[in-house]
């Protein structure tokens, strides 16, 4: 009788720790928590160019750079901006400055066959020409005509969805100006960073 209650202990025993064993196990895949999970990051060089035409005649290239981490949770990207602040005539309340430049966005994932999903959101404004337009005379009129050269502000905005391997370039975009006439094209490029 002793001999069975000893078996019956240490089988019993044997049982329970396996069983905590089993459950100490460290979990992997998605088995894990989402916070337990590590996800592998990659920083990635993405290239933006913004080129202006004028029938075949290269007008403006702008080339921007920006690091992205991909894959990082949760996502933040990258952000660029870049430009003036512009002064516009308000009329009685006098003067107001508009931000007038490039503003770049990007988030990158790392996507199946070492491919990386961008998302970009652009933005690019441009003073092109001005327009004479009357000022107030309680207002400090920087010409003795009584007039102000207000700017043109041009703009160009995109969101993109691309799908990229490292070294390749694309060209994402392509819009005419319905008013000038002038071709905007993006190019945007992506290497990977060892």
């Amino acid at each position: 009788m002793r001999k069975a209650a000893r078996v019956a202990f240490l089988t019993t025993l044997a049982t329970l720790t396996l069983c905590v064993w089993a459950q100490d196990k460290p979990k992997t895949g998605e088995d894990a928590p989402a916070e337990a999970r590590t996800t592998e990051t990659m920083p990635v060089k993405v290239a933006v160019t913004f080129v202006e035409y004028e029938g075949d005649k290269k007008l403006k290239s702008l080339p921007y750079t920006l690091v992205v981490v991909a894959d990082e949770k949760p996502p933040k990207g990258s952000q660029l901006k870049m430009g003036s602040r512009v002064p516009v005539y308000a009329g009685k309340d006098g003067w107001q400055y508009l931000d007038v430049g490039s503003n770049i966005a990007c988030h990158a994932y790392h996507a199946k066959d070492n491919k990386y999903d961008l998302r970009l959101d652009l933005d690019r404004s441009w003073v092109e020409g001005d327009v004479s337009v009357p000022v107030d005379g309680g207002a400090s009129s920087p010409s003795s005509s009584g007039r102000f050269p207000e700017p043109i502000v041009r703009q160009f905005r995109s969101e993109l969805s691309l799908t990229l391997r490292d070294g390749q370039t694309v060209e994402s975009t392509f819009a005419t100006d319905p008013l000038s006439g002038k071709v905007f094209k993006v190019e945007v490029g992506l290497t990977v960073l060892k």
